[in-house]
């Protein structure tokens, strides 16, 4: 499998510096990934309790 077919791109805001919200098909956990020119960083999304962002498989 791919990586392009494990996650899909859900949200995405700027060119050369921004955010963009990926989620994994299979878990439906979701990861921001911020970057800025040649540098960026991927990590979890959690909500206000500290716990993941799990979005329902069927809404993908």
């Amino acid at each position: 499998m791919k990586i392009s077919d494990r996650f899909v791109k859900v949200y995405s805001q700027g060119k050369l510096n921004g955010i963009q919200i990926w989620v994994d098909k299979e878990t439906g956990v979701n990861y921001v990934f911020a970057f800025d020119g040649y540098a960026g960083g991927l990590t979890v999304r959690v909500d206000a309790e500290g716990k993941p962002v799990v979005t329902p498989l069927n809404e993908l």
